[in-house]
This record gives structure tokens, C-alpha cells and sequence, in this order.
């Protein structure tokens, strides 16, 4: 299996292909722009060659087998400036067009593609993002299909949903993503010991999972972390709410802890958060390249719904004709690794009383947070982390 991964990021793609198809697994290219993440890959894939930039990118390594591309969602996540399949960054998929294309000519063939990206690319400007795609695609004569899934069907303790999107000329990619189904993940995998939000939020999108964090961020475009905040109900007042540390989300990806601790200069710790907010999480990766390994049949019905005016969660489709497709988010159910089981709760870092003061006041505006208990555990970790005091007579916040 001979693969390249374009906007390869930390390599989340490649290591998943590893784990499924271990020795027999070559990977020839992988092209990434960020200085940051370019040092990962090259201390992690030391013998893969390194292109920087998919805009001066013109050949493929022959006789590939699969193409990868997680090309940027800064323009088309509901976090980021929702500029659509336009926008400067998410609009650099074109390229990969480009390369398939020049690929066809010299070789006559193609390798498999695999996409992978937010949902909000199925309902942003209705769906353009996902049209643009699709129409690339089909131009190739590539059958498709595509699926979004929930990170946690492969264990991991965080909610992340990403389309991953298949294609190929030769091979049918329905019998990838349409041949697992196990149905939503029962509430009775889950504890209710630890609860991941955004302490960023409040006033609205309040982001909550029982026993996992919400999606891992890649923070601000100048390297500012955001991880996650964790509520721990029962925990001593001090231990309330904690964070993960930026290897805990490592280890929610798939990846080992301290996989990108390579960088030796400027803002390590904002720098490693987006990287790893911004990768696919291995284990994803994994499932698909298993079932390339071993393709089996569908198990839902391939063409009983045509697509209307919006874009399913699940659909295939060639040649003009499209199919929504009824599946979960659920291929599997691994086994499920608990938060408190990832992340050490008696020893995280706190959430700091200055997070913890502008919570609290954008819930007071606002009807999220109902939870029983956490408003209340909010307000007492607040007055014990961000205390007031009297000076001349009016009330000061002190910083904690």
C-alpha cells in the first residue's frame, strides 16, 4: 500500500494506515505548509519526503495507491470565519484536483482518495463546500461516497465529527464506509464522573459530552491554546474543574503522548494545541484503511433515497446520480476509554479563576449549563477561585 498525504498536518492519515497495515504500508510524499507541524513530520517520518506547499505541488509519486487530503476547514468550521470552499485556506483543495489530474495524464490512472473535514462542509452556503467536491470528483470519474462519523465509535473519550469522504475509479468505496453499522454508543458505556464543555462558551453552543470533551480545537490563528474544560461532580471545591493537558489530547486523537513535543522555540504549548486540535484522529483513519483492506458488503440500503436540497450525513454517488444513505455516526464500538481514565483528575491543571469568573457570568445571560449541579459547582468554584474584596469602599475583582 503505497500512500501521500496532502495538508498532512501531524500525520493522523498515515499513522492510522500504519497501525492497519503495518510493514506492508510505504508512504512516499507528504506535504505540509506550517513550519510547526512540518517539524513533527519530519522527526516522526524522517525517511517520507517533505513538499511544503500543495500550491507549487505538480507530480504525484507514481503508482500511488492512495491519496489523503484533510485539507484546512478554517474557512468552513462553525469556529472558524466560515469564508466557504472560496475562502483563502479551504479553497486550497483545488490543488488537489489539479495534481489527480496531471497524475491521469502521465499514468493513466488514479489512486483511491480519501477527504476528510468538518460536517458544517454539508450545510455551509447549502452544501457549496461538499458541491465543489463532488463535482471535482465525479469530473475524475470517481465513484464516491462518504460518511460522517463520531470519533468515539473508535474509543477515544471526544466527541469530534468529520465527514471522511472516499473515492476511487476501480474500487467501490461503499464497501468501506457503508459495511460497519453499529448504532449510537449506549449511554451505559458512558460514566458520569467527568463532563468535558468550553469554557469559552456559555452564552450559547455551551459544547458538553458525558465521560469525553467536546471537539478538540485547534485555538486561535496566533497559537493561542483552548483546551477543554472538565467538570468533575463530587470532586473538593479546588478540584472541580480541571484541563487536559495537551497530552491528554494526544492520547483523544489516537496519538502518543507527547507526539508533537519536537518544537524547541516560540510558543510550544499554543503551537502543539492547534496542531493536535487540527489532526484526524488516528483511529479513524485506521478503520477506513482496514476495510480498503478488506472491503465487505454494504449493510444499509444503497438506492432507495435520492439527495433533495440538502446534503445527508451519508451518501454515495457517480456520475450525476447521488444517495442518501440512513447509517449512524457509529461504524463500530470500540471498546471505550473513559475520560477519567485519559486524563488524570486529581492532577490536571485547574481551570483558571479568571475562565472560571467569565463563565459564569456569560451563563447568568444565558440558558445553557442546566445540568443538575453544574451551575451550582460553577458559581462555588468561581467565589473560591476569583474572590471579591473591599477596597475604598467598592467591590474589586481580584485576579486569582
Amino acid at each position: 500500500m503505497r500512500i501521500a498525504g496532502l495538508f498532512a498536518g501531524i500525520g493522523g492519515i498515515e499513522i492510522g494506515f500504519q497501525k492497519a497495515f503495518g510493514s506492508a504500508l510505504q508512504t512516499e510524499l507528504l506535504c505540509e505548509w506550517w513550519d510547526p507541524a512540518q517539524a513533527v513530520l519530519a522527526a516522526r517520518f524522517s525517511d517520507v519526503e517533505l513538499h511544503p506547499d500543495v500550491r507549487e505541488l505538480r507530480d504525484l509519486p507514481t503508482g500511488l495507491d492512495l491519496l489523503s487530503a484533510g485539507f484546512p476547514c478554517t474557512d468552513l468550521s462553525q469556529a472558524g470565519r466560515t469564508a466557504g470552499i472560496a475562502g483563502v485556506q479551504s479553497g486550497l483543495v483545488s490543488h488537489v484536483f489539479e495534481a489527480l489530474r496531471l497524475t491521469e495524464a502521465s499514468e493513466g490512472r488514479l489512486p483511491w482518495l480519501m477527504v476528510e473535514n468538518v460536517p458544517n462542509m454539508l450545510t455551509l452556503d447549502k452544501g457549496k463546500a461538499m458541491a465543489y467536491v463532488v463535482r471535482e470528483i465525479e469530473a475524475l470519474g470517481y465513484r464516491w461516497a462518504y460518511r460522517v462519523v463520531d470519533s468515539r465509535f473508535t474509543g477515544v473519550p471526544q466527541r469530534r465529527r468529520r465527514v471522511i469522504l472516499l473515492a476511487s475509479k476501480t474500487e467501490d468505496p461503499r464497501a468501506v464506509l457503508f459495511a460497519d453499522e453499529a448504532g449510537d454508543r449506549p449511554e451505559t458505556d458512558l460514566k458520569a464522573d467527568a463532563y468535558g464543555f468550553y469554557w469559552t462558551e456559555g452564552r450559547g453552543g455551551l459544547g458538553w459530552a458525558q465521560d469525553a470533551v467536546p471537539t478538540l480545537k485547534g485555538g486561535s490563528t496566533i497559537g493561542i491554546p483552548s483546551p477543554p474544560a472538565i467538570w468533575v461532580p463530587g470532586a473538593p471545591d479546588e478540584r472541580l474543574f480541571v484541563t487536559p493537558t495537551v497530552e491528554d489530547a494526544e492520547a483523544m486523537q489516537g496519538f502518543e503522548r507527547g507526539w508533537t513535543d519536537v518544537l524547541t522555540t516560540g510558543r510550544t504549548a499554543g503551537q502543539r494545541w492547534k496542531m493536535v486540535g487540527n489532526a484526524v484522529t488516528t483511529r479513524v483513519a485506521e478503520w477506513v484503511a482496514r476495510r480498503i483492506a478488506d472491503p465487505g458488503a454494504p449493510v444499509v440500503a444503497l438506492e432507495e433515497q435520492s439527495i433533495g436540497g440538502r446534503w445527508p450525513t451519508a451518501a454515495w454517488g457517480e456520475a450525476g446520480a447521488a444517495y442518501a444513505i440512513d447509517v449512524s455516526e457509529f461504524p463500530e464500538l470500540a471498546p471505550y476509554e473513559h475520560l477519567s481514565s485519559v486524563v488524570d483528575l486529581s492532577a490536571a491543571p485547574p481551570l483558571s479563576g479568571r475562565a472560571a469568573n467569565g463563565f459564569q457570568n456569560r451563563l447568568l445571560q444565558g440558558n445553557l449549563g442546566r445540568h443538575d449541579g453544574f451551575r451550582d459547582d460553577v458559581a462555588r468554584y468561581r467565589a473560591l477561585t476569583w474572590p471579591t474584596a473591599t477596597v475604598a469602599g467598592s467591590i474589586t475583582s481580584l485576579p486569582a
